[in-house]
């Protein structure tokens, strides 16, 4: 049975430029979420040097969003985000609650008179094609190989997290950011990234409502080996919507239904929409980025958590 866990999460950034940068404008999405599955019991980012201007707002999604300005002349731009996070355990629909798949694509089609909750509202959001997920009729045909009649939602999502997990590697050099869903799907290669797209299109694609989740998962070294500071990195999974019962996050990359090990940061469409980094500078020219994370479990040695900020090899 899962348990509470406690983490300390740091995620340092790093730009170095090519030449000095006049004017920087910043957003930063690297406030977890506070959830019902999740408290976040600290956060803080410091940045330097330090911003002329500094703003928190929300999202269209209600994503935490950091805005800064830095007008001074600078060659390297540097911020760490330090949380301290409980995650609780989170429990999948019993078989008497878990809905066919025909009723769940059905929920969503107009018929007068239908009433919906402002959860349901806020899932429809999550029905249509965005910047990175396409709805095609390769992928509906592609995820309907696994629909069977009377299957229920959670079914379709372990079927549909196994089958990308069995049929697709994991390669860091195979996409970049911008490779589009369609490549993936053809070359059968890319990173967490390029799987949540894919499932999101495919669910999409046969009348499911689904988000694009951002966040961290707890990596284990290997056995009889510390974990190393600054060896993790960001993760991505998706999170798919049952009327009546909520939201149902899976990780294809690693074929599991997200639990304790998984610590939410943002959700929207795609990536596009909660990039953890975004912004735009006036100088420059080429410029390098280095990003390390680290995610500790509370009960574990912080070492690395206290280092100066900039700690980053010169």
């Amino acid at each position: 049975m899962s348990v509470s866990m406690v983490y300390q999460v740091m995620h340092d950034t790093l730009y170095r430029y090519q030449l000095p940068v006049s004017l920087s404008r910043q957003i930063l999405r690297l406030t977890p979420r506070q959830l019902p599955w999740q408290d976040v019991y600290s956060c803080h980012v410091d940045i330097q040097p330090l911003p002329s201007h500094i703003h928190t707002t929300r999202d269209a999604f209600g994503n935490e969003v950091l805005l800064f300005c830095l007008e001074q002349e600078h060659t390297e731009l540097e911020f760490r985000s330090r949380s301290r996070v409980e995650v609780k355990p989170r429990y999948l629909p019993a078989a008497s609650v878990d809905l066919p798949l025909e009723e769940v694509v059905d929920f969503y089609r107009f018929a007068p008179g239908k009433r919906y909750s402002a959860s349901d509202f806020e899932a429809m959001k999550f029905l249509y094609e965005s910047s990175h997920v396409r709805v095609k009729r390769v992928f509906a045909d592609w995820t309907r190989e696994m629909m069977f009649p009377g299957q229920s939602l959670c079914g379709l999502i372990r079927a549909l997290q196994n089958r990308i997990y069995s049929e697709f590697t994991f390669d860091p050099t195979a996409t970049t950011v911008s490779t589009p869903v369609t490549d993936v799907f053809d070359h059968r290669k890319g990173v967490c990234q390029d799987f949540a797209h894919l499932m999101l299109s495919c669910l999409r694609s046969v009348g499911l409502a689904a988000r694009y989740v951002s966040g961290y998962i707890l990596t284990h070294p290997p056995e009889g080996q510390a974990r190393l500071v600054g060896a993790d990195a960001s993760h991505a999974w998706v999170s798919v919507y049952m009327p009546g019962f909520g939201w149902i996050d899976s990780d294809p990359t690693n074929n599991i239904f997200v639990n304790t090990e998984h610590i939410t940061l943002s959700w929207g469409r795609d990536y596009a929409d909660i990039s953890p980094v975004r912004g735009m500078m006036i100088g420059s020219g080429a410029h390098t980025l280095d990003i390390a994370v680290t995610v500790c479990p509370e009960n574990e040695s912080k070492m690395g958590f206290d280092t100066p900020l900039s700690h980053f090899e010169r």
